[in-house]
Protein backbone atom coordinates (compact mmCIF):
# COMPACT_ATOMS: atom_id res chain seq x y z
CA UNK A 1 0.00 0.00 0.00
CA UNK A 2 0.98 3.83 -0.73
CA UNK A 3 -1.12 4.80 2.15
CA UNK A 4 -2.57 2.29 4.97
CA UNK A 5 -4.71 5.62 6.02
CA UNK A 6 -5.99 8.85 4.56
CA UNK A 7 -8.93 10.91 4.53
CA UNK A 8 -9.98 9.13 1.72
CA UNK A 9 -9.29 5.98 2.71
CA UNK A 10 -6.26 3.34 1.53
CA UNK A 11 -4.74 3.81 -1.74
CA UNK A 12 -2.15 1.74 -3.83
CA UNK A 13 -0.83 2.54 -6.85
CA UNK A 14 -0.07 0.86 -10.40
CA UNK A 15 3.13 1.97 -12.25
CA UNK A 16 5.12 1.46 -15.77
CA UNK A 17 8.60 2.78 -16.40
CA UNK A 18 9.23 4.01 -13.75
CA UNK A 19 5.88 6.04 -13.37
CA UNK A 20 2.68 5.97 -11.58
CA UNK A 21 0.24 4.98 -14.01
CA UNK A 22 -2.82 4.44 -12.00
CA UNK A 23 -4.37 4.95 -7.93
CA UNK A 24 -6.34 2.59 -6.84
CA UNK A 25 -8.52 3.12 -3.73
CA UNK A 26 -9.04 0.70 -1.33
CA UNK A 27 -6.03 -1.73 -1.97
CA UNK A 28 -2.97 -2.20 -3.25
CA UNK A 29 -1.61 -1.97 -6.45
CA UNK A 30 1.47 -3.36 -8.53
CA UNK A 31 3.75 -0.76 -7.43
CA UNK A 32 4.60 -1.95 -3.84
CA UNK A 33 8.61 -1.59 -3.43
CA UNK A 34 11.59 0.70 -4.82
CA UNK A 35 12.82 4.15 -5.33
CA UNK A 36 9.17 5.08 -6.79
CA UNK A 37 7.34 3.56 -4.17
CA UNK A 38 9.42 5.28 -1.85
CA UNK A 39 8.56 8.49 -3.38
CA UNK A 40 4.98 7.99 -3.60
CA UNK A 41 4.34 6.64 -0.38
CA UNK A 42 6.53 9.80 1.15
CA UNK A 43 4.32 12.38 -0.85
CA UNK A 44 1.43 11.30 -0.44
CA UNK A 45 2.41 11.09 3.35
CA UNK A 46 3.71 14.94 3.41
CA UNK A 47 0.27 15.83 0.95
CA UNK A 48 -2.14 14.51 3.61
CA UNK A 49 -0.47 15.67 6.61
CA UNK A 50 -0.42 19.40 4.69
CA UNK A 51 3.14 19.90 4.05
CA UNK A 52 2.96 19.36 0.25
CA UNK A 53 1.26 20.97 -2.07
CA UNK A 54 2.62 19.58 -5.69
CA UNK A 55 3.42 16.56 -6.45
CA UNK A 56 6.81 15.81 -8.40
CA UNK A 57 6.59 12.23 -8.60
CA UNK A 58 6.86 11.63 -12.21
CA UNK A 59 3.02 10.12 -13.81
CA UNK A 60 2.31 8.17 -16.88
CA UNK A 61 -1.72 8.21 -17.36
CA UNK A 62 -2.98 6.68 -20.41
CA UNK A 63 -5.30 8.60 -22.73
CA UNK A 64 -5.93 10.46 -26.34
CA UNK A 65 -3.62 13.64 -26.67
CA UNK A 66 -7.04 15.61 -25.59
CA UNK A 67 -6.52 13.67 -22.35
CA UNK A 68 -3.33 14.76 -22.03
CA UNK A 69 -3.61 17.84 -22.75
CA UNK A 70 -6.55 18.08 -19.65
CA UNK A 71 -4.60 15.95 -17.51
CA UNK A 72 -2.14 19.36 -17.98
CA UNK A 73 -4.77 21.53 -17.14
CA UNK A 74 -5.75 19.79 -14.07
CA UNK A 75 -2.17 19.69 -12.82
CA UNK A 76 -1.64 23.86 -13.47
CA UNK A 77 -4.21 24.06 -10.87
CA UNK A 78 -2.92 25.76 -7.81
CA UNK A 79 -3.19 23.70 -4.60
CA UNK A 80 -6.20 25.08 -2.99
CA UNK A 81 -7.56 26.72 -6.22
CA UNK A 82 -10.77 25.63 -8.18
CA UNK A 83 -11.79 25.76 -11.35
CA UNK A 84 -15.30 24.76 -13.04
CA UNK A 85 -16.15 22.47 -15.89
CA UNK A 86 -16.93 25.78 -18.17
CA UNK A 87 -13.41 27.30 -17.19
CA UNK A 88 -11.71 24.15 -18.44
CA UNK A 89 -14.06 23.80 -21.44
CA UNK A 90 -13.22 27.09 -22.56
CA UNK A 91 -9.56 26.82 -21.79
CA UNK A 92 -9.31 23.51 -24.13
CA UNK A 93 -11.84 24.31 -26.45
CA UNK A 94 -14.50 21.21 -25.81
CA UNK A 95 -17.52 20.98 -23.71
CA UNK A 96 -18.43 21.21 -20.08
CA UNK A 97 -19.89 17.18 -20.69
CA UNK A 98 -16.23 16.38 -22.11
CA UNK A 99 -14.43 18.13 -18.99
CA UNK A 100 -16.65 15.80 -16.59
CA UNK A 101 -16.31 12.52 -18.10
CA UNK A 102 -12.47 13.47 -18.73
CA UNK A 103 -12.40 13.89 -14.80
CA UNK A 104 -14.70 10.89 -14.31
CA UNK A 105 -11.73 9.03 -16.02
CA UNK A 106 -8.85 10.20 -14.40
CA UNK A 107 -6.45 7.01 -13.51
CA UNK A 108 -4.38 9.36 -10.87
CA UNK A 109 -6.62 11.04 -8.87
CA UNK A 110 -5.12 13.11 -5.96
CA UNK A 111 -1.93 13.49 -8.52
CA UNK A 112 -3.72 14.61 -11.12
CA UNK A 113 -6.53 16.96 -9.60
CA UNK A 114 -9.79 16.47 -10.58
CA UNK A 115 -11.12 17.13 -6.93
CA UNK A 116 -10.32 20.67 -8.07
CA UNK A 117 -13.12 21.02 -10.55
CA UNK A 118 -16.61 22.00 -9.67
CA UNK A 119 -19.57 22.60 -11.33
CA UNK A 120 -20.85 26.15 -11.83
CA UNK A 121 -23.13 25.54 -9.39
CA UNK A 122 -22.04 23.09 -6.55
CA UNK A 123 -19.71 20.69 -6.50
CA UNK A 124 -20.10 18.07 -9.39
CA UNK A 125 -19.25 14.59 -9.25
CA UNK A 126 -15.92 12.84 -8.31
CA UNK A 127 -15.13 9.31 -9.25
CA UNK A 128 -12.86 8.71 -6.47
CA UNK A 129 -14.10 6.27 -3.90
CA UNK A 130 -16.23 7.72 -1.19
CA UNK A 131 -17.09 10.22 -4.04
CA UNK A 132 -18.30 13.61 -2.89
CA UNK A 133 -17.57 13.19 0.48
CA UNK A 134 -14.00 12.10 -0.49
CA UNK A 135 -13.75 15.35 -2.85
CA UNK A 136 -15.31 17.50 0.02
CA UNK A 137 -11.98 15.93 2.52
CA UNK A 138 -9.73 16.76 -0.14
CA UNK A 139 -10.43 20.36 -0.49
CA UNK A 140 -10.79 20.88 2.81
CA UNK A 141 -7.26 19.26 3.22
CA UNK A 142 -6.15 22.26 0.46
CA UNK A 143 -8.06 24.60 2.33
CA UNK A 144 -10.48 24.84 -0.18
CA UNK A 145 -13.44 24.38 2.18
CA UNK A 146 -14.35 28.44 1.96
CA UNK A 147 -14.99 27.37 -1.82
CA UNK A 148 -17.78 25.08 -1.22
CA UNK A 149 -19.81 27.59 1.11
Amino acid sequence: MICETSPVGPLGADATDQAVSRLIWGKAGTLVDGPLHAQLRQEMADYFAGKLTEFTVPLAPDGSAFQQKFYAALCAIPYGETRTYGDLAKELGVSAQAIGQACGANPIAILIPCHRVLAANGLGGYSGAGGIEAKVALLRLEGGASLLI
